[in-house]
């Protein structure tokens, strides 16, 4: 009898429905922002611009990753910092508080793995800035299980690829103070984008000995595997260089320089990157420039757009972008038209993390 009971209850609960990103809104996008109280959140945005919900942060964030398919958000620090937020997006409980190791510090972004059992996060060995991936359990309250190197120094963005466990990591080559971010090496930084396998077994590297003081920071993937990159130049301002690159594993780099009259507009910083749904434009923003720049997927530059301060920025689902900015503006961008969705009291920060 009571094994018949405990079949009958298991299987009940296997029967009950699990919460989904419906439960939550069924936002599209997640982005940071500062309140006008001063205070920091996550919040959820609808297609329509609307925001769904906030949830406090302990301070700035950064970016945050979506589990593939409950409702749960990982919010990260601004770099350098020491805390990632498991949020249940359906309830607004935080379930989990990561901190990683004692002399490391996170950098503002992760990824799961396709079945959402584990979490990748960037971090830095606080002196040196020699990059880490570590490895949490999803599955056991997110239990540190490992870690691995990024193969490089100041490691930013990672995605996971698409139809793929195999990772791309940003690995910025800047090493910083841990207290201050102050650059320790623009004279001999080495930036490098790498491919890793689940494992942290290297499959490809790509870097640009020409450019080597372009440091990589952000990534977008196409669902065929082409990867964009977004790049900040620490050279010489009055040289400027592109701040877009295409790869796709086994092929070469293209850079995507816009035309001559946009060459200075971005400052030599590009803060976010994004495909549009479709696959036949890509896009970078800069706060320090006030610009949206877009090119085609082959690097031809198709159109630029003024507008300060912006900086997050994700695919439409009605075509062209989703740009979000200090002002507190959500906003669809297409073919370098501006179309407001919606307004609120926040400023809104770097990135604007697309679901689905």
């Amino acid at each position: 009898m009571k094994r018949r009971a405990f079949l009958a209850s298991f299987a009940a609960a296997a029967a009950l429905p699990r919460a989904s990103w419906a439960d939550a809104g069924s936002p599209a996008y997640l982005a940071a922002a500062k309140e006008v109280s001063g205070d920091y959140s996550l919040s959820g945005i609808s297609r329509a611009g609307e925001r769904l919900f906030s949830l406090p942060l302990p301070s700035r964030g950064h970016a945050a990753t979506a589990h593939p398919t409950r409702p749960e958000a990982v919010a990260f620090a601004r770099r350098p910092g020491t805390f990632a937020l498991v949020i249940d997006c359906a309830t607004g409980v935080t379930t989990a508080r990561l901190t990683p190791p004692e002399g490391r510090q996170f950098n503002g972004h992760g990824a799961y793995s396709a079945d959402g059992a584990t979490l990748y996060t960037s971090e830095v060995v606080a002196e040196g800035s020699e990059g880490r991936i570590g490895l949490w359990d999803a599955a056991r309250g997110y239990q540190r299980i490992g870690e691995f190197a990024s193969n490089g120094i100041g490691p930013h963005e990672i995605r996971r690829l698409p139809g793929s466990d195999d990772l791309v990591v940003a690995n910025g080559g800047i090493q910083t103070d841990p207290s201050d971010r102050t650059p320790l090496n623009l004279d001999t930084m080495r930036p490098n984008l790498s491919y890793l396998s689940p494992e942290g077994t290297v499959l490809e590297v790509v870097d640009l000995p020409e450019l080597w003081q372009n440091s990589i920071r952000h990534l977008a993937l196409r669902s065929d595997g082409q990867v964009a990159f977004a790049m900040q130049w620490q050279g010489d301002l009055a040289e400027p260089v592109p701040l877009l690159g295409l790869h796709r594993r086994g092929g070469h780099v293209t850079l995507a320089e816009p035309v001559e009259a946009e060459m200075f507009a971005m400052k030599g910083y590009a803060g976010s990157v994004a495909y549009t749904q479709d696959g036949q434009q890509v896009a970078i923003t800069s706060p320090k420039g006030g610009r949206i720049q877009a090119f085609s997927t082959t690097g031809v530059p198709l159109w630029s757009l003024a507008r300060a301060d912006v900086c997050g920025l994700g695919p439409c689902a009605e075509g062209g972008f989703v740009a979000t900015d200090g002002q507190g503006l959500v906003a669809r961008v297409i073919d370098g038209r501006l179309e407001p969705l919606s307004s609120a009291r926040v400023s809104w920060d770097n990135h604007l993390v697309a679901l689905g």
